[in-house]
């Protein structure tokens, strides 16, 4: 059996739900009726690294609020699965891996509660859920991250795949230096 470096080394694609993820799961509903999520910022400076390094970022989510869809085409994310019924994440799941060809040993999905549970037991994907995940979902994780979700697990894992890969800072040496006016 692979451990969990050598599993971290063949990710290509991560696939992330929201509600509990991205987030900390909250809800916040105001009197017009909109209801509104908080994301990290960090979670997604690391979707933008993951992003522009190549590698295939997804949304799997049951919500299907207007504001959670821009903040995530924002952060270019070009694969936003939004609003079908919670029992049928496995469908979406198993569509896009299919439409897009993807290796299900190559995938990093990170989910939280009872709705992901079918897609975080399948034995050949990468699962991992942030630390206050529900019991049920810890349990079937090959990866727990000791950060709560929409407090920075996204991030976490997504570093944990980069520099697995030595791709996480490496961007950093491409940079040319920023000299002041008067440095020559």
């Amino acid at each position: 059996m692979a451990t969990l470096q050598e599993r971290f080394k063949r990710i290509t694609t991560f696939i992330f739900d929201v509600d509990g993820v991205m987030t900390d799961g909250s809800v916040n509903a105001l009197e017009s009726g909109e209801q509104f999520r908080t994301f990290n910022i960090r979670d997604g400076y690391a979707i933008e690294r993951a992003v522009h390094s190549g590698y295939r970022v997804a949304v799997l989510s049951a919500g299907s609020q207007v504001g959670v869809r821009k903040r995530l085409e924002f952060l270019k994310i070009k694969d936003i699965f939004m609003g079908g019924p919670t029992e049928q994440k496995i469908y979406a799941y198993l569509g896009y891996l299919n439409r897009d060809q993807i290796n299900e040993a190559e995938v990093l999905y990170m989910g939280d509660d009872i709705p992901d549970f079918q897609v975080l037991s399948r034995p050949n994907l990468l699962s991992t859920c942030p630390a206050d995940a529900a019991d049920e979902i810890k349990a079937v994780c090959d990866y727990v991250s000791p950060v709560p979700g929409g407090r920075g697990a996204v991030r976490d894992v997504i570093e944990q795949v980069m520099k697995a890969q030595g791709k996480w800072l490496s961007w950093l040496t491409d940079v040319e230096p920023f000299k002041l006016h008067n440095e020559r």
